[in-house]
């Protein structure tokens, strides 16, 4: 419907029209190859809408050249012709050809509303963000073209990465951090299985970096209580545990090192090595339900720098994020 409308228009409105929209979106495309790592594919996209729009520039040239040509005369024109008596002929109305310079500035003055309309929409609120100064979020990074693993399907209440990590993926994170004034820089989810469970219980992960923190979602079905788990801290150090209610369930707060892995990937300036202690993480393990039946969500701050939030932050965090949690639709076969 679009491309019958767009030939119903003047040749010299259509063209430059053309040229314009797509050079803007390949080059609009080309910047989100190179400049935001999108990959090879919008590159090749890019270059096409730029490829498509250079034909167009040709087309408009070669038409006006042939406009400023005169056309060659033929022989009948060149040869003589005989007199012949006039005789008085009701006048005809001149027609008037159009105006190419008038069509090509109307086309541009076009243009330039609709790049303004665009323009003053990516500057308008979205669900309220723009008018509350918070930023806009990450998009979320799934794996959509990875098969859902086995346990997902033998567990029809468990959710997936990308439930946790839409649900996860929110505005207020960073002033619940303490950080009002970041932006989450990335944001993903992963359809994940529990370790040493030979892929038998599902465990999806969602992750949103920030400048500062580090925020994970996890979710574990499996038959462990969040009672039995807190019995199990005890035969640690059991340091910094704390145990408490997280609306209305019982929930644990636990402190552990992150693990550090460094890989050599043949450029010569590290070399492999064994697994280290990273930085310090603060975690809170949720039940699923407040008779603490089995399974649980664990959400797990830290930061490079080794500073963490207060725990009223992970409160604030699973209060928000935790009744957000909706299983979306997947495929079930």
């Amino acid at each position: 419907m679009l491309g019958f409308l767009v030939r119903l228009l003047p040749f010299w409105i259509r063209e430059p029209l053309i040229i314009l929209v797509g050079t803007v979106f390949g080059v609009r495309i080309l910047s989100m190859a190179l400049v935001d790592g999108e990959g090879w594919v919008p590159a090749v996209i890019g270059t096409v809408f730029l490829l498509g729009a250079a034909l167009r520039v040709r087309v408009v040239v070669h038409a006006l050249r042939a406009r400023r040509r005169p056309a060659p005369a033929t022989e009948a024109e060149s040869a003589p012709v005989a007199p012949v008596p006039v005789t008085p002929a009701a006048r005809r109305p001149v027609e008037k050809k159009p105006n190419a310079f008038a069509q090509a500035s109307f086309a541009i003055g076009l243009f330039a509303v609709i790049g303004g309309a665009l323009w003053i929409e990516g500057k308008l609120p979205e669900d309220g963000t723009a008018a509350t100064g918070a930023s806009r979020p990450a998009a979320c990074r799934l794996d959509e073209d990875e098969k859902l693993p086995s346990a997902y399907r033998s567990t029809p209440e468990a959710v997936t990465g990308a439930d946790l990590c839409r649900a996860l993926n929110r505005t207020e994170l960073p002033e619940i951090l303490g950080t009002p004034d970041e932006r989450s820089v990335y944001a993903s989810g992963t359809d994940n299985t529990a370790p040493l469970t030979d892929r038998k219980v599902a465990q999806p992960e969602a992750r949103v970096e920030f400048e500062t923190y580090t925020v994970e979602l996890s979710a574990t079905y499996n038959k462990l209580t969040v009672a039995q788990y807190a019995k199990l801290t005890t035969y640690g150090d059991g340091r910094d545990t704390r145990k408490l209610t997280v609306l209305g369930r019982p929930a644990l707060l636990t402190s552990d090192h992150m693990m550090k892995i460094q890989f050599d990937l043949g450029s010569g300036e590290g070399a492999s090595g064994p697994v280290e202690q990273g930085p310090l993480a603060r975690t809170l393990t949720v039940a699923f339900d407040g008779k603490d039946r089995g399974g649980s969500y664990d959400l797990t701050v830290w930061s490079e720098s080794g500073l963490l939030p207060d725990d009223s932050a992970l409160v604030g965090i699973a209060e928000v994020v935790l009744p957000r949690i909706t299983r979306g639709a997947r495929d079930q076969d």
